[in-house]
């Protein structure tokens, strides 16, 4: 088994999601059932996983055209488009749709910038008034195991709220420090990240914050629980 490294946010998302994924291989059972994903983008993150875990099949959907394309130009790239396939369409409306049997685990890097509206310098990237509408949404689809990055900024204190009262528990993740790129500087978004934190909701420095990548279970043959690991990493 070999994981990519690099320095930008993709390459943890990707790093995380193949360590969390070759961890707990057998329980997870992605070698039978695949993953899924919510949100293709160009694809190169988890390529190199599929690239790295022979066994892993991974169904994906993306709502973007240009991100389709692109995406499966890359899969294509790297070999491993028989294993790596990448949809165009909404993820809750497609991901059950095939005849094959139902996945058992989701992955999601979603969009996650918080603003009060779309109206922002790349709206894709626009994750809802606190930035965590699509990380609910996957909690609430019914996934056994969830697979999410969840940013500091974003309402984390809701997100793993939430996750709690469905029945989740924090198996394990891994947490990097980030500054702020261009998207999380832009001042209408910097301002409603700071409201964000002066409600106790999450935490940013003066330019940096904190991304950890999750592994959410409900499957209690899966053992442990470092949800309070999770929320000291994310300085709440």
């Amino acid at each position: 088994m070999s994981c990519f490294s690099s320095a930008d946010e993709s390459a943890h998302y990707g790093f995380s999601v193949c360590m969390l994924l070759q961890h707990y291989r057998e329980q997870l059972g992605w070698e039978h059932d695949g993953v899924v994903e919510l949100g293709t983008g160009d694809a190169t993150a988890i390529a190199d996983v599929v690239a790295g875990l022979p066994g892993l099949r991974v169904r994906s959907f993306d709502i973007s055209a240009t991100s389709v394309e692109q995406a499966r130009a890359n899969i294509a790239e790297r070999g491993v488009a028989d294993r790596y396939t990448v949809e165009l369409g909404d993820f809750f409306d497609g991901a059950d749709s095939s005849g094959a049997p139902a996945a058992r685990t989701v992955i999601s890097n979603p969009p996650y910038i918080p603003a009060p509206d779309r109206d922002i310098l790349m709206p894709e990237l626009w994750g809802g008034i606190y930035g965590n509408d699509l990380s609910l949404a996957l909690l609430k689809a019914g996934y056994d195991n969830v697979v999410v990055a969840v940013p500091s900024y974003s309402d984390p204190v809701t997100t793993l709220g939430t996750a709690a009262d469905l029945g989740y528990r924090v198996v394990n993740f891994l947490a990097m420090g980030l500054d702020f790129g261009p998207y999380s500087a832009e001042p209408k978004v910097a301002r409603h990240i700071r409201r964000i934190v002066e409600e106790g909701r999450g935490w940013a420095g003066e330019a940096e914050y904190m991304v950890a990548v999750a592994l959410f279970t409900r499957d209690d043959a899966i053992p442990g629980d470092r949800s309070d690991q999770l929320k000291r990493a994310l300085q709440l």
